[in-house]
This record gives C-alpha cells, structure tokens and sequence, in this order.
C-alpha cells in the first residue's frame, strides 16, 4: 500500500486541515508513492522506535519531528539524528498532532480515563463537576495512577473544569473554567492562573498524550481495509522520579 493511501484515509480520521497555523503534522519523512506493508504507532520518535520499526515501513507520531525549518542534516538535535536514521531505512513518517487532539485525543482522556462528561469546544474540552478541589485531585491521581500531582489551588469548590492534554497553557487567557487540567505548567503561567483566579492540575505532557497510541489504533483497525499490519510501540517518557 502507498503512504498516500495511507495518508488520505488518515487525513478522514482527522482531517488534516484542523491543525494549528504553527503545528507539522502530515508527513514530516519520506515519499508519497512509497510502499509500505507495516504502520507503526508511536507518541514520538525515539532511539528505540527506530531500532523496533522495519525498513520500508510507516510510522505515524502525535508529536511532529519538525517543527522548524533545517538548514543542515547532521546529527548534532534530536530531529536531524532521529531524520537521518529513518532516511537510511527507508521509513516514512506522519504526524497527527493538533489536528488529532481536537478531534480524538482530548475526548478521550476527559471521558475514558478521568471518567468525565462534557463537551469538546477546539482544543479544550469542558466538564461540569461539582466537587471539592481536593476531590478532584484525588480522582486525577486515582484514575492517572499518580502518587503525586502538582497544583495551583485557588478555591475549595470547583464547579466547571476545562481539560487540555499536552502543553496548553498558552490558552489560559479564553479558559472558562474553575479549574484547568493540562501538563508543562511554568512558574509564571502559575502566577498568572493565581491572578485569574483559576486552580491548575498538571497532568503532564507525557502522562496526558500517552493515550494517542491506544485512541488511534481503535480509529483505524479494522477501518483502513488495506492488507497493512498496525504495530503499537511507544516511545518512553524522558522524566523519571528520584
């Protein structure tokens, strides 16, 4: 099958077209009319990603591996290392990133992991609530599997949550909402929730998107009706706790 193939049926998944004027996703890697016979899912692109995948093959990311332009190919980031290495094998690469979390991704954690009802409105989904905020936490860190969370608390009682998987602090300021949930919470984004009068649960960037390769492969087994075998592989957080 071609990677066009592949990528249309995709871009019906989750149309293309909705990503962020700044996001990537599409194809980052390697060439429409190409072959392929396996799809590999992973969040990113990592060492043992690549070293799993076999030559001639697709893997379709969350997270782009270019974001920016390239003005040189040589192993000295992340993005150029890991290009160089899906080059010599042969692998294309396709990203669903922000098109992905407003369609699929931020749904899913809202509703099958914490276990809330609400409505999705672009990048935020909103819940009603009605509980403490110590509940909420509690719940959070049950349903995540977390010992510890970090959170800005601002109000006992918290009516109405907005959630945002990844990093989406930058939507603060439109956030209509008692409490957010969203993962790389900085220092002064903290203060400026503080002032607003919002409470904030990190949940992490890692822990909030691990779900892409699960919420994905259920969009496309059994959909994609093309002789293609879909591999789940994930590649690892980054962070560990000492």
């Amino acid at each position: 099958m071609k990677v066009r193939t592949i990528y249309d049926f995709l871009n019906e998944v989750s149309p293309f077209e909705y990503q962020e004027e700044w996001d990537n996703s599409g194809l980052n890697v390697g060439d429409y009319n190409q072959e392929v016979k396996k799809i590999y899912l992973s969040l990113d692109i990592d060492e043992s990603v690549i070293e799993k995948v076999e030559d001639n093959s697709l893997i379709i990311t969350h997270h782009p591996l270019i974001f920016r332009g390239i003005k040189r190919v040589v192993p000295n980031s992340f993005s150029t290392k890991f290009l160089i290495k899906l080059i010599r094998k042969n692998v294309s690469l396709i990203a669903m990133h922000t098109n992905f979390d407003k369609t699929h991704l931020n749904n899913y954690f809202a509703t099958k992991v914490l276990g809330l009802s609400g409505v999705a409105e672009d990048f935020v989904f909103y819940s009603d609530v009605f509980m403490s905020f110590d509940e909420l936490v509690n719940l959070v860190k049950d349903k995540m599997n977390l010992e510890k969370i970090k959170v800005v608390k601002t109000k006992d009682f918290i009516e109405k949550v907005a959630i945002t998987t990844g990093a989406g602090m930058s939507l603060l300021s439109g956030i209509k909402a008692d409490c957010f949930l969203t993962g790389d919470i900085k220092y002064h984004e903290a203060m400026d929730a503080k002032a607003r009068g919002i409470s904030l649960i990190d949940i992490g960037h890692y822990d909030s998107e691990k779900y892409f390769t699960d919420v994905l492969y259920k969009a496309i087994d059994g959909e994609i009706g093309f002789d293609v075998e879909i591999i789940k592989i994930n590649s690892q957080n980054p962070f560990s706790l000492i």
